[in-house]
């Protein structure tokens, strides 16, 4: 058990190095092409704050065509907590409009 400690420490400053000589995308990644973004995250780790990730998404609307919005993991972080907290909001909100009464 005391190896995947000593494991854990010795990585943690790796992983710091590894964030320190990679820079972040340099420009939005929807809009770079699925070959650039291969490009990009060849080295990287999947966890990784920089490594991007696409998804697809379908338009509102149409049956068919999707939109492919990509973003790195520390940006679909952020994305994700605000669209929770938005949700929040949206809940609280609703909630309190509907307890108080004259």
């Amino acid at each position: 058990m005391t190896w995947a400690v000593a494991a854990s420490l010795l990585a943690a400053p790796a992983a710091a190095e590894e964030l320190a000589d990679r820079a972040p995308p340099p420009k939005k990644p929807s809009l770079m092409t699925p070959t650039e973004i291969e490009a990009y995250n060849k080295g990287l780790g999947q966890t990784h704050p920089y490594y991007i990730k696409c998804r697809k998404t379908l338009e509102i609307g149409s049956l068919v065509k999707k939109t492919r919005v990509c973003h790195t993991n520390a940006e679909w972080k952020d994305v994700i907590a605000r669209g929770n907290q938005d949700a929040r909001d949206t809940a609280e909100a609703m909630t309190s409009k509907g307890s108080t009464s004259n």
